[in-house]
């Protein structure tokens, strides 16, 4: 069983057109909170990543539309790692109506590891370790 991070935050008016629903970018934006949090939650960071010299560039994004969320809504997150590949990972992720559980979205994003010059690298054991 694969460890499921959630984060909730309400939607901000910036987020949203004017009839106050979420512009379909937004998700993406909100897919890598999402990410951010996972990793935090397991005691690391982008930031530890980088500092180790190593980036996760996305390759590869998809999401998939079921209900629009609106402005001030409280929605919840949900993200884990579908797949660790010698050189890359997945992400899946859902945005979930926090009061319901009504599915908004749902979809994942795909990173390759690199070094700092952009070269493909093996993903680390330890966080091969960290995320499974």
């Amino acid at each position: 069983m694969p460890f499921i991070h959630e984060t909730s935050f309400h939607v901000r008016y910036a987020e949203t057109d004017e009839s106050g629903v979420v512009h379909h970018s937004t998700y993406l934006v909100w897919f890598e909170e999402g990410r951010s949090s996972f990793l935090r939650a397991l005691g690391s960071g982008y930031d530890q990543f980088v500092a180790d010299g190593i980036y996760l560039p996305v390759v590869e994004a998809q999401v998939t539309y079921r209900a629009p969320a609106r402005y001030n809504q409280l929605i919840t997150v949900r993200v884990w790692v579908s797949e660790v590949k010698s050189r890359a990972m997945t992400f899946m992720a859902e945005v979930i109506e926090s009061q319901s559980g009504q599915l908004l979205a749902q979809g994942y994003t795909r990173h390759i590891c690199t070094d700092r010059e952009g070269r493909a690298r093996r993903v680390p054991e330890s966080w091969r370790q960290l995320v499974s």
